[in-house]
């Protein structure tokens, strides 16, 4: 690294860890995998004429982007507090194998396609309300034990009430898309509300 006098250092190179942190503490990052959840859960909803292989193939390509955000955003944590990023990698682990598992035999039955995103969501709720729990150093903890309890309840909805059509199955599950992305945007915007409140403005320069 060359630095000229005066100048402010220009680093050629960034770590990729330092890199993934960054990123998974935006709140447009947040903003992002929120969609990714609203919008298939609308998808669903209005889709003309339902089928089973759309629903699986809608599902399970939004858990293969779930999983790449859950990632991410796992790198956000500055430290393993209580193994929080471990849980954050877990969770985008289960998000990849749930979407290959939905998208290998999208013609599936009913009740296969309900247990494995009953299960994922169950446990990926549970993972998100320990991280809530376990690190105190994240910003709107409640909300984010909110979001893990609301996917928690959605994987047991989803496991205890089975239902018997194709259609009634993307109703259910497009409606709890719906719920999670909802909520997703809502953490998204509240970061966004903490980081412009931690961020300290720029002072203004001294006239000559």
């Amino acid at each position: 690294m060359n630095v000229s006098p005066g100048a402010s250092p220009q680093y050629t190179h960034s770590d990729p860890e330092d890199a993934l942190k960054q990123l998974g503490s935006s709140w447009i990052w947040a903003l992002g995998f929120g969609l990714a959840t609203l919008i298939p859960g609308i998808l669903v909803l209005v889709w003309p004429d339902e089928t089973l292989h759309i629903l699986a193939v809608i599902i399970g390509l939004q858990l293969l982007v779930a999983g790449g955000f859950r990632f991410v955003t796992a790198f956000s944590h500055s430290s393993d507090r209580g193994g929080s990023r471990l849980a954050g990698v877990l969770v985008a682990m289960l998000a990849f194998l749930a979407g290959v598992l939905v998208l290998r035999h999208p013609m599936q039955t009913i009740g296969a396609l309900s247990l494995i995103v009953g299960i994922f969501w169950l446990l990926t709720g549970v993972l998100t309300a320990y991280v809530a729990i376990a690190d105190s150093a994240l910003v709107h903890r409640g909300l984010l034990f909110g979001l893990g309890a609301l996917g928690a309840v959605a994987g047991i909805v989803v496991l205890c009430f089975p239902v018997d059509s194709a259609i009634a199955l993307t109703r259910l599950l497009g409606l709890w898309l719906v719920l999670l992305g909802l909520a997703e945007v809502v953490m998204a915007l509240a970061l966004r509300s903490a980081t412009r409140r931690t961020t300290p403005a720029t002072p203004r320069q001294a006239a000559p």
